[in-house]
């Protein structure tokens, strides 16, 4: 069995749409007191989402040892080094926005596979994403028609939805913004002959 070990809806529909059967648990980790943790220890973007989705698979690896587990996580990167963690709250959200608007950024997508409370696996993927100048009406009316599901997203933004809006380039895989480099994914699991080649 293949579990993802995530409630995302954007991964379980990437997984769903590929025709990749899965079932779907929640990591029993507090990611904020993880992540501080291990950004005290100076990781790099690339490095601490790596290091977060390694913690997510092997704590539900714990929970189901013979079972293929995949944990996933991002990091959002300006290109001055600041980094972002998912707002709070829809006045984080506007101005996390209002910041990105007319930058470059860059998102760290890392997904860690589990077995038997070992990782097997791992793979980062970097997309960058220039972000248009937005208007504070725009950023308002984008927040209020996409609501509370926003703060989720790590950039405050859903690429397949009215995400695409904000963007005027995009280098990179449109499965990694979501949050799971599917190609890499699949690439293993067929090596693995858990997909068919």
């Amino acid at each position: 069995m293949l579990v993802l070990a995530s409630q995302s809806v954007g991964r379980r529909m990437v997984l769903a749409s590929a025709g990749v059967p899965h079932e779907a648990l929640t990591p029993d980790i507090d990611e904020d007191a993880a992540r501080r943790s291990l950004r005290a220890k100076g990781l790099g973007p690339a490095e601490l989402a790596e290091a977060l989705a390694e913690a997510k698979a092997l704590e539900v690896s714990g929970r189901r040892q013979d079972d293929i587990v995949i944990g996933c996580d991002q990091i959002l990167a300006l290109d001055n080094g600041t980094l972002f963690d998912k707002p709070v709250d829809r006045s984080a959200l506007v101005e996390q926005l209002r910041i990105l608007s007319g930058n470059r950024h860059t998102l760290f997508s890392a997904i860690a596979i589990a077995r038997g409370r070992k990782i097997i696996w791992r793979h980062v993927e970097k997309v960058v994403l220039r972000m248009r100048s937005l208007s504070d009406t725009f950023i308002e009316d984008y927040v209020e028609l996409e609501g509370d599901g926003l703060l989720g997203c790590v950039g405050g933004y859903k690429i397949e939805a009215r995400g695409a809006q904000l963007f005027s380039s995009i280098d990179g895989s449109h499965f990694a913004i979501i949050g799971l480099p599917l190609l890499p994914l699949l690439d293993y699991l067929r090596a693995q002959g858990v997909l068919a080649s």
